[in-house]
């Protein structure tokens, strides 16, 4: 197990060196220059001299080569100084350190929520399968792997926020604030963000539990008698949550990628708002350093993930 561990811890390094490499060069083939954009919008590009312009080119470390560029960045992330944002004047932890609350407290509701659900009605509708609950659940998941979530955004901002004003359209409000205001700001977005994770994860546990049912051990559960509560619980359940357990993992990558369109939508300040408006002013250090945290969490909960199926199947061993 801990040479596994360590050589996934091996491989996830090289993985977030990779992420790193892209993001930094994709970022520089952008059209544009982050500070003649920035200074566009705040006065003008005419405002400011040639000279003053190089001394911010200086400031920032964007008169070096890029691999220079490249290097300072990351071994400032290494000491834990991710650097300062040209757009927002700030230090990019600090920025990041704001919003990531927000992000993940919608992104664990919505985790929650989505596996729950999604587990316990794929059961429900293996064990009853060929009924017409078995048949609703299918067209309901259909319909939530189909829907664009921000188009289920916009219109469950019209109908449930402007026509019958049930729930808010915009705005958050920290749990630590006001909790029932947050758990009413944050309904429609979780929502949302849950939909496309449900359909996936209810649809993968019918499947396996379909699978383990018809196991020969199953067979001698029901001939020895024990109920139908002792044999889905002690049985079916654990033996029918490896593979789901991986689409967990992948989710998780899924749904920071859906609250970039969810934050917009629904006007959140969390990561993915902060993240489109970097991309678009090019604020380098923002996005660089924000696609490096989240590609840490996603790699961390998939070395999780597998590490888990030892727990899930003894049958399996590391080497």
């Amino acid at each position: 197990m801990t040479t596994y561990i360590i050589r996934r811890l091996f491989m996830a390094t090289i993985v977030l060196t990779i992420v790193t490499l892209i993001v930094f060069f994709v970022m520089q083939l952008l059209p544009g220059d982050p500070l003649v954009i920035f200074l566009g919008q705040q006065a003008g590009t005419g405002s400011i001299s040639q000279e003053q312009l190089d001394q911010l080119y200086i400031r920032y470390g964007l008169d070096k080569p890029l691999m220079v560029q490249y290097w300072n960045w990351i071994s400032g992330v290494l000491r834990g100084d991710m650097g300062e944002s040209i757009y927002y004047h700030e230090d990019v932890g600090k920025l990041l350190l704001e919003r990531f609350p927000v992000t993940l407290d919608l992104g664990i509701k919505s985790f929650i929520l989505y596996n729950v659900l999604g587990i316990t009605m794929g059961m429900i509708v293996a064990l009853r399968r060929g009924k017409w609950i078995d048949t609703f659940a299918t067209v309901l998941s259909y319909i939530g792997v189909s829907i664009p979530v921000f188009w289920l955004g916009m219109l469950m901002i019209y109908f449930f926020g402007l026509r019958l004003d049930w729930f808010p359209i915009a705005g958050y409000t920290l749990p630590t604030e006001d909790l029932w205001k947050n758990l009413h700001q944050s309904f429609l977005p979780v929502i949302c963000l849950s939909l496309m994770g449900w359909a996936v994860i209810a649809r993968q546990t019918r499947s396996s539990v379909l699978e383990v049912t018809a196991q020969d051990y199953i067979r001698t559960a029901w001939s020895k008698g024990l109920t139908e509560r002792a044999i889905v619980m002690k049985h079916i359940l654990k033996n029918s949550l490896i593979p789901v357990i991986t689409l967990m993992g992948i989710g998780l990558g899924l749904m920071f990628g859906g609250q970039v369109f969810i934050e917009q939508v629904f006007a959140i300040p969390g990561v993915g708002r902060l993240l489109v408006g970097s991309v678009f002013a090019q604020d380098y250090q923002v996005v660089q350093s924000a696609t490096l945290i989240i590609a840490t969490i996603v790699i961390l909960v998939n070395l999780i993930v597998d590490i888990s199926y030892g727990w899930l199947d003894p049958r399996i061993r590391y080497g």
